[in-house]
């Protein structure tokens, strides 16, 4: 069998946790911040762990996982 090849975007945007979970960055925190509220900008910040039904599509883009 041929290697599979990593998907190049989910290299850049998901990393892994030590319990394996996987983290992203939040969306909608790049420009337009004026319109939004100062709580929706607090509670965005840093990094949240991604939910179960799309971890497993980050599972088959990564399919060795994420270094």
């Amino acid at each position: 069998m041929p290697k599979l090849k990593t998907k190049s975007g989910v290299k850049k945007r998901f990393k892994l946790t030590a319990t394996g979970k996987v983290k992203h960055g939040v969306a909608g925190k790049r420009h337009r911040l004026i319109s939004h509220n100062a709580k929706y900008i607090r509670q965005n910040r840093g990094t949240t762990v991604l939910s179960e039904s799309d971890f497993k599509a980050v599972k088959k883009w990564a399919p060795y996982g994420l270094d």
